[in-house]
């Protein structure tokens, strides 16, 4: 998964990293904590974003709640504002955001 980079410095810093993982010098673990330093964080996604990015998205809720393998009530709360996406959910949110839902299918 690529995300948006803090800085140049900070991309080097992390296209090196990821080379190290893949050749096995670094750990899993080791991994992540280059990932909290380089990249940037996920924006929280609150109600009438979920809501601007699912109708952008053109599909319904019980389709995103599938997409995003999550139940449609969440959606639901989602856009209600009753709940906020997190963990992988809102990795995915984010996902779809920057890809299109291409990305998922």
């Amino acid at each position: 998964m690529r995300r948006k980079v803090k800085s140049e410095v900070l991309s080097m810093v992390h296209e090196g990293a990821l080379a190290m993982r893949q050749a096995g010098i670094i750990d899993a673990r080791r991994m992540k904590q280059y990932d909290a330093l380089c990249l940037a964080p996920i924006e929280p996604y609150s109600a009438p974003k979920v809501r601007a990015l699912r109708k952008r998205l053109a599909v319904s809720q019980a389709v995103l709640a599938s997409l995003l393998n999550a139940s449609l009530s969440t959606v639901r709360q989602w856009e209600q504002g009753l709940k906020k996406p997190a963990g992988p959910s809102a990795k995915l949110l984010d996902l779809l955001n920057r890809k299109g839902l291409e990305v998922l299918l």
